[in-house]
């Protein structure tokens, strides 16, 4: 005899997360990537969020990343606020280091960014290791890791292995629990922040 798996059901109002999509107008994607992006890594993200109570409220602006001359991004088109997602080609090589990153999170200058590189963002592909890189990515805002600085080593590695661990879990398994929790206490950070 097999049993169903119960699935969490929120009654409760949707959490509105505001992301701000910003798109790099000097990103060299290709209109694949970008068909990509829009019609499969970003919905799948949506849907994931969806099933533990949480909506992903996006908006769409052009923006652009430019380098310094010493090499540091500078951003065109962030807002405070929200989460921006700046969708480019790949992430800046001082960020980087050469390792070909799917996305990065940060506090930047104050702003809340996830950037999702299109040469190598992915949707769900192995549990545990490679997870859709938008839902990876925001992970890190709503748990709240871009208020500390990334620990080095072994400390960072399983920083990383416990978002892929949320991350699958909200995919396989739709629990989204803790995340939901994390979230409501990042809206209420977000809209006390001082700019």
């Amino acid at each position: 005899m097999f049993s169903a798996a119960v699935l969490p059901i929120f009654s409760e109002v949707a959490l509105r997360v505001p992301v701000r999509q910003v798109f790099d107008g000097r990103a060299k994607c290709t209109a694949e990537q970008l068909q990509r992006f829009a019609t499969s890594i970003w919905p799948e993200a949506v849907r994931d969020f969806k099933r533990c109570g949480i909506q992903l409220e996006s908006t769409e602006v052009r923006g652009e990343v430019r380098r310094s001359p010493a090499g540091r991004p500078i951003f065109v088109g962030l807002a405070n606020r929200v989460i921006n997602l700046v969708v480019t080609d790949s992430i800046p090589l001082d960020w980087d280091n050469g390792r070909g990153l799917t996305g990065v999170t940060t506090r930047y200058d104050g702003y809340h960014l996830c950037m999702i590189a299109l040469n190598f963002a992915h949707g769900h592909q192995i549990p545990f290791f490679s997870v859709n890189t938008c839902v990876h990515e925001l992970l890190h805002v709503l748990l709240h890791d871009i208020f500390q600085p990334r620990p080095k080593g072994l400390q960072g590695e399983a920083r990383e292995f416990r978002i892929d661990l949320y991350a699958t879990r909200l995919w396989l398994f739709h629990d989204g629990l803790m995340i939901r929790k994390a979230t409501r206490a990042y809206l209420d950070r977000l809209q006390t922040e001082k700019l």
